[in-house]
């Protein structure tokens, strides 16, 4: 496809611009190509100052930021919707009753190219999923575009890139599943790993709403695609929409993970994300020695259970991705299997979630906790009167490590959000490695 005439001249509205580098990479891409953007955000100027540096040399490029205009929604020929958009947005409605088609940017990648598309979702163990298939693709050298929820990538840009011999390689998100249902695409491998609650702060506590948007990642595959469904979701989803799922179906869990094959990252969850990765790229005709060797040197990915540094027999770990009680569980769990003493740091802005699996837990699964402060936090301390608050990473760091025995751990995992101490949970994430390696 030619993408410069496709794009050039097009008044696009890009909405949400934030500051991960998706948004402004999509927005550089397509100003590149001569679109006329305007470029809209509720965030201020001030807040969003690294990401419009990157976009201000772009005389077709008209910022509004701070707000939201209705007329930035009328007479344009595209808008593209970050990834969070609320469900009831007036101005998202105004476009659509003005007949402007909605796009998001992997939806939208997979509608203009013509390769394979890989998409992966789930509540949890999306990320891991995705880039073991990553590990397990590089080591067979089949060349991938690595896209969608990844931090710092623009799919669209991914575009100049998608040649015959490539596959795309997208973790989804429920919100970037919404572009897919509005597209009415789907991968043509796609991988469900778990179903659980999250987000219910934006599906106004609807799980059913929450499954719609995921569901997505199938609705539209055909009987020459194939669905990977991980065991702690099949029965439901099969259940809700069993009777559109048209792709080949494998379900695969913990139990089907090859004892005789080693990974660096420890856990059942591991077990378990491995074992969808395995069934993946089976799908894509990797031979299983390839893929064996491709798990055997996948070190993690960064913020999930990352081990970042040991300092006199104590492992810190940067679990920084863990924003649901269910994931919290899954990382005092993989330690539990290491025999390691858990002083944890959590805590953070609420989410809506029910967090009485993991207050539960807690007093036989570590030996300390040291709280963040934020909503959340301030919904469950007086459950935890022996943890102490801090308004610091650094100050909870400090205390976690006073905790923590030699042979054990400092857990960093939330169970929470990042919004009000931190930019998001990358940059929380980011914090806590500095910290960690100053000690």
């Amino acid at each position: 496809m030619d993408l410069n005439s496709y794009f050039s001249g097009k008044k696009i509205t890009v909405m949400g611009l934030g500051l991960l580098g998706r948004g402004v990479g999509d927005a550089r891409f397509l100003a590149e190509k001569g679109a006329e953007l305007i470029v809209t955000d509720l965030k201020s100027a001030e807040e969003l100052a690294e990401s419009v540096a990157q976009l201000k040399d772009f005389p077709n490029v008209t910022f509004v930021l701070g707000e939201h205009r209705l007329e930035d929604f009328r007479n344009r020929d595209f808008i593209l919707k970050a990834a969070g958009v609320p469900l009831d947005s007036p101005y998202v409605k105004e476009a659509e009753q003005a007949g402007i088609p909605i796009k998001m940017s992997a939806s939208w990648f997979m509608e203009l190219s013509e390769i394979p598309v890989v998409g992966v979702t789930g509540t949890r163990g999306k990320s891991t999923v995705t880039h073991m298939i990553h590990a397990i693709l590089k080591e067979a050298g089949v060349p991938v575009l690595l896209g969608g929820n990844v931090r710092g990538v623009s799919t669209l840009a991914l575009l100049e890139e998608a040649t015959d011999e490539k596959i795309a390689l997208f973790e989804l998100d429920s919100w970037q599943l919404q572009g897919f249902g509005d597209a009415k695409l789907s991968p043509n491998v796609a991988v469900f790993t778990t179903f659980l609650s999250d987000h219910m702060n934006y599906y106004k506590d609807d799980m059913g709403r929450y499954l719609r948007d995921k569901a997505n990642i199938f609705l539209y595959q055909e009987g020459t695609d194939t669905l990977v469904l991980g065991s702690q979701c099949a029965e439901l989803v099969e259940e809700a929409y069993g009777d559109r799922i048209k792709a080949h179906t494998i379900v695969a869990g913990a139990h089907d993970f090859r004892a005789d094959w080693k990974l660096q990252v420890p856990g059942e969850h591991n077990r378990y994300d491995a074992a969808l990765a395995v069934e993946a790229t089976r799908a894509l005709h990797i031979e299983d020695e390839v893929i064996e060797r491709g798990l055997a040197a996948f070190p993690g990915v960064p913020g999930r259970l990352e081990l970042v540094r040991e300092i006199d027999g104590v492992r810190f770990y940067n679990d920084t991705n863990s924003t649901t009680e269910d994931a919290t569980l899954a990382a005092l769990a993989a330690l539990r299997e290491e025999k390691r003493p858990v002083a944890l740091i959590m805590g953070g802005a609420d989410k809506g979630l029910s967090m009485e699996a993991l207050l539960g837990a807690l007093p036989e699964e570590t030996v300390h906790v040291t709280l963040l402060a934020g909503t959340g936090t301030d919904r469950i301390k007086g459950r935890l009167p022996g943890a102490p608050v801090f308004a610091t990473l650094e100050e909870a760091v400090k205390d976690a490590r006073t905790h923590a025995p030699e042979g054990g751990a400092v857990l960093f995992s939330p169970a929470f959000a990042s919004f009000g101490l931190f930019k998001n949970e990358y940059d929380r994430g980011d914090q806590f490695d500095a910290l960690v390696r100053a000690l």
